[in-house]
Formats: structure tokens, sequence, C-alpha cells
């Protein structure tokens, strides 16, 4: 299977996760609104969800999969089995740990990560509630990643693809069904993201059981392997994790802004979440296996080529995606979310995050892109390092715009935070001659910026002013923005044809 098959694949699986997950927000947002409920819940799932994503999808895979290719590629299936059995056994007691810590805990959690709460007894208790309901979402998303490492690694993308299907479609029963059987209903949101962990898990342990590599219980801290894996996850944890850090110190700075603040830079990254997930993520997840087997087999030509690959993917589908949120924000924030309790008040707020956000879309997933090429060396200084200097640069840019802009100026700092980030990891990739850009590249850029150029206009246009998108039935609105979608898709899709884009030029076989 070509790469953009595979791409295409993952991301088919990914679509299918991320419109449930704005069916998600969008029966959240009609049940409970953006307010005490709502910051209470994204608060308590927060943390959980940053840990999921810093020591599972981030540190955990970019330290386990390369090492695990290269046990694969070099040493054997015996050796390969017994790493996985005794790293699952090394991640299943910390995050039992973990999780424990987690509960006990919970008061301290929520008095650190949203101290603006204090004020507000009644909204403090029930956070501290939905923490301790959610925290082993983690213990069960992690358990996920390592099953889902080694299915990618055995080129079984759909599966792990899929799984956060099961998430969603947890807590939209859980909002529409459940809620109002719990007093009060929002612990309903607490014990459907539970839910959903469990089943995510439950859905990977048979195709690992056909591949027999189901992990078994074998203690062992001090092997080669586990002890390297170890090693690579505590620096790997910043390198590439730096958005999600920005988003949990977001959330201190925003629970002392206007009660709403919160859930509208929550309703505005899940919208930031679809092109990430969709693009970033499936690149990454075909990336970083792939990188990892030609640094195994030492072919630098190979890898410098397929990172190329990557970069003008992301530039070709990332960069249409951050045009289409910035102008279309009213439009998709009014169709998916005004409704109910969400005000227009609410569209408007929340539109301001998006915005901010956009500027920074083709930053977030480019660095999913070219972290890869780092860490499937398994180098791990260079891309901290920058992460570290990322990091206090976008504190920076928020002490400085969250003045003026309020909750905006959050999501812009994280946005401009991330290309920063991209542009070095760029450079130093260029520096130590990982990457060698193949010729073509100036007239690739160029034909780009003309395609964006019309999509931009098309949706412009064909938006016909924001105004009358808070005043539309729910019906108008659906099938004007799903007109403004096709149309602005074909148009600009249409250009990259006439001027001598072709599918087959992005179909690289892999070698």
């Amino acid at each position: 299977m070509s790469l953009l098959k595979t791409l295409a694949a993952i991301s088919s699986m990914t679509l299918l996760s991320r419109i449930l997950g704005f069916v998600r927000e969008a029966v959240i947002a009609r049940a409970f609104g953006a307010g005490a409920a709502t910051d209470a819940f994204f608060i308590a799932f927060r943390l959980p969800n940053l840990l999921r994503r810093l020591f599972a999808e981030g540190a955990f895979s970019q330290a386990f999969v390369p090492i695990l290719a290269e046990y694969r590629n070099r040493r054997g299936a015996a050796d390969t089995r017994i790493l996985i059995d005794r790293t699952a056994t090394v991640l299943f007691v910390v995050l039992v740990a973990v999780t424990a810590l987690g509960i006990l805990g919970a008061p301290l959690i929520i008095l650190a990560t949203a101290p603006g709460f204090v004020t507000a007894p009644d909204k403090f208790q029930l956070t501290v509630e939905l923490t301790r309901i959610v925290f082993p979402y983690i213990l069960f998303l992690s358990l996920v990643s390592l099953s889902g490492g080694i299915l990618n690694t055995w080129s079984r993308f759909q599966i792990p693809a899929f799984t956060p299907v099961l998430l969603n479609i947890s807590m939209i029963l859980a909002a529409t069904v459940a809620a109002p059987w719990f007093d009060p209903p929002a612990l309903a949101l607490g014990w459907g993201a539970f839910l959903g962990g469990v089943l995510q898990l439950a859905l990977q342990v048979p195709a690992l059981k056909r591949l027999g590599l189901l992990p078994r219980w074998d203690w062992n801290p001090h092997d080669e392997g586990v002890r390297r894996i170890l090693k690579l996850m505590g620096p790997a944890a910043i390198g590439v994790s730096v958005a999600q850090v920005s988003l949990l110190i977001n959330t201190i700075f925003a629970s002392f802004l206007p009660t709403g603040s919160v859930s509208w830079l929550s309703y505005a990254d899940r919208l930031m979440e679809f092109p990430t997930g969709m693009l970033g993520v499936a690149l990454g997840t075909i990336l970083l296996p792939s990188l990892a087997k030609h640094y195994a087999d030492n072919d630098p030509g190979e890898y410098s080529k397929l990172l190329d690959w990557g970069l003008r993917m992301t530039l070709l589908l990332a960069a249409p995606a951050a045009v289409a949120l910035g102008i279309l924000a009213i439009p998709l924030i009014a169709t998916l979310f005004f409704h109910g309790q969400f005000t227009a008040q609410d569209v408007e707020m929340t539109r301001l995050a998006l915005v901010a956000y956009s500027v920074g879309l083709v930053g977030l997933i480019l660095v999913k892109v070219l972290a890869p090429g780092f860490y499937a060396r398994q180098n791990i200084k260079t891309p901290v390092k920058i992460a570290i200097f990322t990091l206090l640069a976008t504190q920076a840019m928020n002490l400085a715009f969250i003045g003026p802009l309020r909750h905006a100026g959050l999501a812009l700092a994280i946005g401009l935070g991330a290309c920063l980030n991209a542009a070095i990891l760029f450079v130093n990739l260029r520096r130590q001659a990982i990457y060698r850009p193949l010729p073509g590249w100036r007239s690739f850029l160029l034909k780009l910026l003309l395609a964006l150029i019309v999509l931009a206009a098309v949706l412009w246009f064909g938006m016909m002013g924001e105004a009358r998108w808070v005043t539309y039935h729910s019906g108008q609105r659906v099938v004007h923005l799903a007109a403004l979608v096709v149309g602005g898709a074909l148009s600009y899709f249409a250009v990259l044809w006439l001027i001598g884009f072709r599918p087959r030029d992005f179909q690289r076989l892999p070698a």
C-alpha cells in the first residue's frame, strides 16, 4: 500500500472519530451550555487527558516505537516479545500508582490547575468529584497507546485509528441518556469518559491476540530495553507535548477570566483537533515507525525522502484547513454548537479563540511531522532544548496577550508557539543534514499559494457575511455550511489540478 493510501485509510477512521467528537461537543453544548458545569468537566478531564498525551501518545510512543522497531528489525521475535511483556508490566504498575495518587490528591490537583475555582465552592467540589471519576482514564488510554504502538509497528493502522470513536459514543450516550439520572447531571460526563477508556482498551485486545503479542506479566524494570525506553520518556514528555503543557497553563490563566472562558477555549480546541487529528496524528502514526525502520536499516536517503513527503503533505492539506477555520469560524461554531444553552455570545467568544488558534494550525501539525525526525533516531536532546525554549516563549506571549485579548490571547500564544517550535525543529534538521529537501519546493509553494488565495475568496464570498449565521435555523446552517465546504474543497483541488498537481505525485511507496 502506498503512503498516500495508508494516510487516507487512517484519516478516514480519524474522520469518523472527529465527526462523532463534534457531535459529542454539540450534545454537551446543548445540554450544559458554557457555564460552571462544563467548566468543571473540562478542567477535570483536561489533566488526565494531558497526562495521556504526555505519557501515552506523546512521550511513551516516541520512546517505545523506535526501540520496538529496532528490536523487530535487528534482534528477532523472541527478544521483541520479551521487550513487549516487560514494558507493559512496568507501564501498568506505574499507571496504577499514578491513578491512585490522582484520585486521592484530586483537591490539590484542582487547587493547582484551576485556582480561580476556590472562590466558588460548589464549582470547586464538582470539579474534584469529576476528577476522581475520570482519572483512571489515563490508565486505560496509556495501555491503549502501548497496544496501538505495537499494532502500528506491525502496520495494523486501522484499529488504533478507529479506537477513539468508542470514547465519543460513550460520552454522547452519557450526555443524552444517563445525565438525567445523575445529580448533578454533569457527573454523567465523567462516567462516560471512564467507560470510554474501558471500551477502547477492550477493542484492541483481540487484535493483539491475533498477532500473538498480547502482553504477559514479566516484572523486570532493569531490562535493557525497558531502561532505554524509560530514559527516553522523560525528555520526550517535554519534547512532544509543549502545546499540551501550554494548554494546562492556559487553563490556570483562564480560571481567573470570566465564567465560560475555559469552555470557549475547549470548544475552539475541539474544532482545532479535527484537522490536527486528521492530518497531524495520521502523519505521525505513519512516519514514526517508517522512519525508525529506515534508521535501523541505516538508510539516510530514504529517511530524508520520507520527511520531505511528510512536509509536502502537511502543507498541501493543513494550510487550506487553517484558512477554512479562520474564515468559517462563525459558520462552524453556529452550526455545531448554537443550540439549547449555548448563546450568541458564546458563539462570538468561541470564534475569537478559534481564529487565534487557526494562526498556528500549520505549526501544530508540522511539529508532529518534524519531531519524529529526531525521535526515530533516538535523539532526545535537540527537540527537548527546542521545546523548553518554545514553552518559555509561549508563556511570555501569554502574559503579553491576555490583557488586551483575554481568552483569545491564550489561544494565539499556543498557535504562535507551535509555529516557533516547528521552525526551529526544521532548521535543526537541515543543519544536522538529517533532512535534505528534494527539488521543486519553490514551484510547489507558489502553486500552493495560488490555490489558497482562490480557496479564501470562495469561502469569504460564499459565506455572505457572518451575521446571518446566528439568525438561520439549524437546517439552513447545515445546508449552507455543507455547500461552503464542498465548494471550497472543489475549488482548491481544481486549482491544484489545473496547475499540475496529481495524486500519483504523493503516493510514494514505502521502501
